[in-house]
């Protein structure tokens, strides 16, 4: 049996950084883009609400 190459260990741990990388990129990409989308409505919808109270 073949011992493990002790480079391959960090390559793969630099592949694990850069898919981690990767899906926080995602995953913020996605947050700002439906705040971008909802924001003004629910900032119009939260104008509305707080101004009709007495």
């Amino acid at each position: 049996m073949l011992a493990p190459h002790p480079q391959s260990r960090r390559t793969e741990r630099g592949a694990s950084a850069v898919e981690y990388s990767l899906l926080v990129a995602l995953v913020a990409a996605v947050i700002f883009g439906s705040v971008a989308a909802l924001g003004q409505g629910l900032l119009t919808d939260l104008t509305d609400f707080v101004t009709s109270w007495p």
